[in-house]
């Protein structure tokens, strides 16, 4: 009977001893860690699903919403609205723009400033995405109640914190749907 070995940090074990060795996570933390799964999937698909239908991505249609939603928004007044980043919401205009969903123009009274307006084709690729625009984990927490979401701002805090991570940097501002 021959044994197969794993090979690891430590060496190799025969298989017998690398599972005795192996201890799971406990049943909270592995119960945490199925909900972390449950809303990362769920997110992602979401995002898979208006890519597919809409042929855009999720933090492009969200844009585009909102540009849909305010015609004449600025990028600074985009980025707010997202809360991302001036620079981040300046690329999505940009590739919005090159696609041709977007129209952007100068202001009249202040040259500096850009007017963006959604395109027939913008508005288009909107009708064809599934809501919620923002992302159905933006969506979700809106619906939250005030002692929910403090509750779980300071577990998550404490988790960032175990983690080693910045809670402002940059990563704060990313788009999910750019992960």
């Amino acid at each position: 009977m021959t044994k197969t070995h794993r090979t690891g940090v430590a060496g190799s074990l025969d298989d017998d001893a690398a599972s005795a060795a192996v201890e799971p996570l406990r049943p909270e933390a592995q119960l945490v860690l199925r909900q972390f799964r449950v809303v990362f999937n769920a997110v992602k698909a979401h995002f898979q699903q208006m890519e597919r239908q809409s042929g855009i991505g999720g933090a492009q249609i969200w844009a585009l919403s909102l540009i849909a939603q305010r015609p004449g928004l600025g990028v600074g007044h985009l980025a707010r609205a997202m809360d991302v980043r001036q620079s981040t919401a300046s690329n999505l205009v940009k590739t919005l723009v090159q696609r041709g969903l977007v129209v952007s123009a100068r202001n009249a009274q202040d040259r500096r400033a850009v007017q963006l307006r959604p395109s027939p084709a913008g508005l288009a690729a909107l009708s064809r995405a599934p809501t919620p625009f923002t992302g159905i984990l933006p969506e979700a927490l809106e619906r939250l109640d005030d002692e929910t979401l403090s509750r779980l701002q300071a577990d998550l805090r404490q988790l960032i914190t175990t983690l080693a991570l910045d809670p402002n940097g940059r990563d704060a501002q990313t788009p999910l749907a750019t992960l």
